[in-house]
């Protein structure tokens, strides 16, 4: 195994019953690497993402996270990786010193640990004085920035990112996209899905998915002249169009097979 990767998937596949909802994908990425991966709801990536996290075990095929294997260790996959969702990664009714110190405690650091690095965190996001106001009285922007905080606490080898810019604007999410450089550059590999194709144009590659298999890789420079695109939301709508199951199954993927 090529030690420089971070993430190697090969032949990956994830069924449910006779429905192939991640079709033989194969690709790495690298450590520091910070990785695209699109697709229109239906395309299979929250199913990929979910295997590489340890959280579902694939159909055939092979993966390894952080150097761990998909089948065997994906309890220590879980260990090494941060993860952010739009949709859950605060505890509203803890305050913002209290979501640290519960995000250190759940991945067994010292208390000592803890405090340093929420001071650390408090003073980098200016939110000192709201060490102990209840998180549901952030504002949208802040809370995306302090729940990235906490998905990298741990300082993770990779931190997964589900759309993590979902409903704030453009000027936070610019913002939220430096603290993901940062992070590159201490060494962290980003892994990030969204659905603002701008935001494509800040990865070091991109991967976009189509009805379960991987269509196109490569940097966004690249991708652009390949599909003699003027954007990369020109390049994801020339290959979204070939999706042929996306409409059907749109309105069920989520309740059924969670992809």
């Amino acid at each position: 195994m090529n030690n420089n990767y971070a993430i190697t998937a090969n032949n990956l596949t994830k069924r449910f019953g006779d429905f192939v909802a991640v079709d033989n994908i194969s690709f790495e990425v690298s450590k520091g690497e910070i990785f695209g991966f699109l697709g229109a709801n239906g395309a299979g990536k929250t199913t990929a993402m979910r295997m590489l996290c340890g959280l579902s075990l694939p159909s055939s095929g092979t993966a390894t996270v952080a150097g761990f294997d998909v089948y065997k260790q994906n309890e220590k996959i879980k260990r090494s990786i941060g993860y952010m969702s739009q949709k859950f990664s605060l505890y509203d009714d803890l305050t913002v010193k209290e979501n640290m110190q519960f995000y250190g405690g759940i991945y067994g650091k010292s208390d000592a640990f803890i405090i340093k690095k929420t001071a650390f965190i408090l003073n980098h996001l200016h939110l000192e004085k709201e060490a102990n106001v209840l998180v549901k009285a952030l504002p949208l922007g802040w809370k995306q920035k302090l729940a990235f905080s906490g998905a990298i606490f741990h300082e993770p080898e990779i931190v997964f990112l589900d759309e993590p810019t979902g409903g704030v604007d453009p000027v936070t999410r610019r913002e939220f996209w430096n603290m993901i450089y940062q992070a590159s550059d201490l060494g962290i590999t980003i892994f990030v899905t969204t659905h603002y194709m701008d935001e494509a144009e800040y990865c070091n590659r991109v991967s976009i998915m189509v009805d379960g298999r991987i269509e196109a890789l490569d940097t966004p420079s690249k991708l652009k002249s390949t599909y003699n695109a003027a954007s990369m939301d020109d390049v994801f709508l020339k290959l979204a169009r070939k999706a042929v199951r996306a409409c059907r199954l749109n309105n069920w993927h989520e309740t059924i097979f969670s992809f």
